[in-house]
């Protein structure tokens, strides 16, 4: 099966942005005297956007009284850090530069803040120009709705649905349950990452169908 239209999630899919997740986290509850955090619970913490993060990595989550404050050090300094370590997976500039050889359509859709998801994509992957974060706009759900994923179709100019003479034109690609859910809302099949964020037995139990091992496998589907 060929497609044409790729949406990628961006955390633990294209980049890995574990370590650089985890010191801001941790540069968080450590500013205001919270116990921090292990790389793997982070690793199990992210997924649902930053604020969930922070709830699950908060101790009393948002009702703990200095949530909001612990939330807002590590906005700012997740924006001035977020490219410390983060990199590509090995094997996804060469993913991305053959995806755009052969005119494929791309887009990344992620629950990480718009600012620093539309920065990420500029600065390590300047040939897709359509990257859509947690959104503020009024109706805007993040993901598993499938909003985003319709507001970068649309940015990329593709008309819904997304098949035609009863060809599938249109993939999302993830590592987790929620990029699993998210395909299925969007009526989009989903090819499940095996480097990311998440393992093979856990995403089966999502009820994933269609694995990869190294980004340029996904060429063969």
């Amino acid at each position: 099966m060929t497609y044409n239209t790729y949406i990628f999630d961006l955390d633990g899919t294209l980049l890995d942005t574990l370590q650089d997740l985890a010191a801001s986290v941790n540069y968080a509850l450590r500013q205001h005297h919270m116990p921090e955090h292990s790389m793997d619970d982070v690793r199990h913490f992210v997924g649902n956007g930053v604020r969930l993060l922070m709830e699950r990595a908060v101790p009393g989550g948002a009702s703990n009284p200095m949530f909001d404050v612990a939330f807002d050090t590590f906005r700012q300094h997740y924006m001035q850090h977020s490219l410390d370590t983060t990199r590509p997976y090995d094997g996804i500039p060469e993913l991305i530069h053959e995806l755009h050889a052969r005119g494929c359509h791309m887009a990344v859709v992620s629950n990480k803040m718009m600012a620093a998801t539309q920065e990420l994509v500029r600065h390590f992957f300047p040939d897709i120009h359509v990257a859509i974060g947690e959104h503020e706009a009024e109706g805007i759900r993040k993901k598993p709705a499938p909003d985003t994923v319709f507001a970068a179709l649309r940015q990329l100019g593709y008309p819904l649905p997304t098949t035609r003479e009863g060809e599938r034109l249109a993939v999302y690609v993830g590592d987790s349950d929620v990029d699993l859910a998210t395909a299925r809302n969007a009526a989009l099949p989903c090819i499940s990452v095996l480097w990311g964020f998440r393992d093979r037995e856990f995403l089966l139990a999502n009820g994933a169908t269609t694995f990869v091992e190294h980004p340029l496998d996904i060429l063969d589907l």
